[in-house]
C-alpha cells in the first residue's frame, strides 16, 4: 500500500507532540535523539510549506492572466 503524505496540520501536530514529549524529560537518550531528528525534519517541511504558501499568496493575477510578484507602492 502506498504511503500518503501528511498534510501541514498533521505534521505540525506531530511536531508539537514530539516537543511536549521531549520537554517531559522522561525519554531515554537514544529515543530523544531519534525524536529530535524527526522533529527537525518536520520543522523543515513545515517551514518550506509556509514559504511556498507565502510565495503563492504574494502573486498578482494580471489582466492577461499571467502571474507576477506583488510589489507594493511605497
Amino acid at each position: 500500500m502506498a504511503k500518503t503524505e501528511k498534510n501541514f496540520e498533521e505534521k505540525l501536530n506531530e511536531l508539537e507532540n514530539i516537543v511536549k514529549e521531549l520537554e517531559t524529560g522522561n525519554v531515554d537518550l537514544d529515543n530523544a535523539i531519534n525524536k529530535y531528528t524527526e522533529a527537525m525534519k518536520l520543522a523543515k517541511e513545515c517551514s518550506k510549506k509556509l514559504d511556498d504558501a507565502q510565495k503563492a499568496v504574494n502573486k498578482v493575477l494580471n489582466e492577461d492572466g499571467t502571474l507576477e510578484d506583488f510589489k507594493s507602492e511605497d
